[in-house]
């Protein structure tokens, strides 16, 4: 396994849609370990294919760093999508691929997630709370879809500012 480079704005990868991962083989299992390395390592609770250079429909997702109770294992969804979606939420959230950037956004209070589990069988996640925030936000990434773009105009601004002047926050 190994650590792969979080890509961070303004890399023009985060920015792209995602093709649907076509090929199960081992190239594809290696890159969701070194993406669940990654994750781990950043720390994070998500990750989408795209952050690590990779535009390809594939997210890794685990909360229990964040949750006192440990009742979601670690997820792996290949070609996922976002199938029903129940209530609203304000959601405090941070990005791997915005240092220093944080944002309240309106997200869905439960989700249904359907997509292929890393065994390459169908998968199907109902999930609520820090659980279903993170899939939305790993989902966003693979349409290329990124926190500042739901932000005010204004906040989005100041970030960009903030970045120009400190390069040490682009990756």
């Amino acid at each position: 396994m190994a650590l792969l480079r979080i890509r961070t704005y303004p890399d023009e990868v985060l920015k792209k849609k995602s093709a649907p991962v076509e090929e199960f083989d081992g190239a594809l299992q290696k890159l969701i370990d070194d993406m669940i390395e990654t994750m781990y390592a950043a720390p994070g609770v998500g990750l989408a294919a795209p952050q690590v250079g990779v535009s390809k429909r594939l997210i890794v997702v685990d909360v229990n760093m964040r949750e006192s109770e440990h009742k979601y294992p670690l997820l792996v969804l290949i070609n996922p999508v976002l199938a029903e979606t129940e209530g609203e939420v304000e959601s405090e959230e941070g990005c791997l691929s915005l240092p220093g950037l944080t944002g309240t956004l309106p997200r869905a209070e439960k989700v249904l997630v359907r997509g292929i589990g890393r065994e390459g069988k169908p998968a199907r996640i109902s999930a609520e709370g820090l659980l279903a925030i993170a899939l939305q936000h790993e989902l966003d990434h693979l349409d290329g879809i990124l926190i500042l773009d739901k932000l005010s105009p204004l906040k989005k601004s100041f970030y960009k500012k903030k970045l120009k002047k400190t390069p040490s926050m682009r990756g």
